[in-house]
């Protein structure tokens, strides 16, 4: 929100008083900056909310005691005291149903919300300003988006149509920390956070090429730069040997020992990705896991279905499973579609691509558009180094037996860019996890693919970004970043021709507290999303 359009009274600096002076004392003064009425009743079904109207604001909902399971979700430890009875909460979503996955609670309830946090979760009544009516709605904390990249102006209210409320661009991003931060605060409706860039940092620091494998000197220097980057707010070391081939055991030992000394988390595209030797996806998860225990770095496998796991999924949650047996923290994440897609000047189209992958000239298609290539097409579209979808190149049974761990996560790696060559994942992967995996396939209860899309990625990383604390989480003190959805319709609908269509079924998004999608239309002038923003204080103390 830009300054200018601030309220009277700061959401931050509301709760502050209800907090200090106590709800009820505090009451009174806030009802009067309380102007928004529904303009129907929860009766009539869903509730349009109109402007800024005239008197106090007295909406009262059905008691739901009955209705709800035993028990509430915790409350979180700083929660502050509960509201009295006959509080005016700011905004009040009623009659969801609600869902926490980290307490497991599922149930129906009322929601109260004051400056930003989440104050009340009730079976009771509720009075609220402003009022949502989420019957028939899934009630569920904002969905987090582990592998994205940089928050674009474009792609990022594509994320927020698809229930996105915190964009962390762990896969690197190609900037400076400090650079990073002061380019995006204040201007997306999401939050955002990023992980230093490995793979463009070798060139853009170092000036070296992607097969060149790093001197001791410029070891050196790449550890002091990791060790600065961290301490400036990048969260993690993104590391992509697929990429830089030239990365070395040595570049992976160094720079990793950095992040599990700073406490940080190293995350991996790995260095191969099919089943072929020399260099199989195998060798790959090896090595990373040699990685983890050389240097008790924490790490985490990027796009295991497309890299790492492809064709091989069935070691590679073995190889995973015992590592986590063993005691290393190591974890993975996939995106929901059965092909991947990468630009066509990566690594990745090296000579004798086609028996690597098993792929054919017809099945790559240029994103966002019809265009199969063919031998002749081939050249033109390298020199314009297009991102291309490599059509079947995912086996089906390997996304759902990935998804069946426990410890996986499920995440974009993508944002979509104005010229949509983009793969459809950038705005269709949360619902299509929830739509497709969930509601058509049931390879999972909506309880734990919605754990994979929020508390997951929360816990993974909130120990680099304390605030992380308090997201992922539907429970009272938590932040209000929330996504009111319709479990009977949430769907994908963006496709490999077409990747800038926005997802449906998601009707209400709230960051920050502050409400960026309203009844599925994004609301342009909302900038709630904040910078998150890296620590290195615990493992210094």
């Amino acid at each position: 929100m830009a300054a200018d359009d601030e309220p009277l009274l700061s959401s931050r600096a509301r709760r502050k008083l209800l907090v200090a002076l106590g709800y009820g004392a505090a009451n009174a003064a806030l009802v009067g900056l309380v102007g928004l009425r529904p303009t129907r009743s929860p009766a009539d079904g869903p509730v349009a909310l109109g402007a800024a109207t005239e008197g106090s604001a007295t909406t009262t909902l059905v008691d739901l005691t009955s209705s709800v399971r035993a028990g509430l979700p915790p409350a979180m430890a700083d929660a502050g005291p509960e509201p009295p009875p006959g509080h005016v909460f700011e905004l009040v979503l009623a009659n969801g149903r609600v869902i926490d996955p980290e307490s497991g609670f599922d149930g129906i309830a009322n929601v109260g919300i004051d400056g930003g946090v989440i104050t009340a979760i009730s079976g009771g009544r509720l009075r609220g300003g402003e009022l949502i009516d989420a019957s028939d709605r899934v009630v569920a904390p904002g969905f987090i988006d582990l592998l994205s990249y940089e928050p674009n102006p474009f792609g990022i209210w594509f994320k927020l149509a698809d229930g996105v409320t915190t964009n962390l661009a762990m896969h690197g991003v190609n900037n400076y920390a400090d650079a990073f931060f002061r380019r995006y605060e204040g201007t997306t409706p999401i939050h955002f956070g990023a992980a230093f860039h490995q793979h463009f940092m070798r060139a853009a620091e170092l000036g070296v090429g992607v097969e060149d494998e790093l001197s001791s000197r410029e070891l050196r220097v790449f550890e002091r730069l990791v060790r600065d980057s961290l301490r400036q707010g990048f969260a993690g070391v993104s590391f992509s040997p697929e990429y830089s081939p030239g990365t070395s055991t040595d570049e992976l030992l160094r720079l990793a020992s950095v992040a599990a000394e700073l406490d940080h988390v190293a995350f991996f595209h790995v260095r191969y990705s099919d089943p072929h030797p020399p260099g199989t996806s195998g060798e790959a998860i090896d090595e990373v896991l040699d990685v983890a225990r050389r240097t008790g770095a924490s790490v985490h496998i990027e796009h295991l279905s497309s890299t790492g796991g492809t064709h091989m999924m069935s070691d590679a949650l073995g190889k995973l499973d015992q590592a986590r047996a063993e005691g290393l923290d190591v974890t993975a994440c996939l995106y929901p579609y059965d092909f991947w897609g990468t630009f066509l000047a990566s690594s990745r189209f090296a000579l004798g691509w086609q028996g690597r992958f098993g792929l054919q000239y017809e099945d790559l298609q240029v994103a966002g558009t019809e265009t199969r290539l063919s031998p002749t097409t081939f050249d033109r579209a390298l020199d314009q180094n297009k991102l291309v979808a490599a059509l079947g190149s995912i086996p089906e049974d390997e996304i759902q037996l990935a998804l069946s761990r426990s410890w996986t996560m499920v995440s974009s790696d993508a944002i979509l860019n104005p010229d949509l060559n983009n793969h459809p994942r950038a705005a269709g992967t949360f619902s299509r996890t929830l739509g497709r995996y969930v509601r058509e396939l049931q390879v999972l209860d909506l309880r734990s693919a919605l754990a994979k899309i929020t508390i997951k990625p929360a816990q993974r990383v909130e120990r680099m970004i304390p605030a992380m604390a308090r997201k992922g989480r539907l429970q009272r003190g938590a932040d209000a970043d929330i996504v009111v959805f319709d479990p009977a319709t949430i769907a994908d609908r963006a496709t490999v021709s077409n990747p800038g269509l926005a997802s449906v079924g998601i009707d209400w998004v709230l960051v920050d507290g502050a409400i960026a999608l309203r009844d599925g239309q994004p609301q342009r002038d909302v900038r709630a999303g904040r910078a998150l923003v890296g620590s290195v204080k615990r493992a210094a103390e």
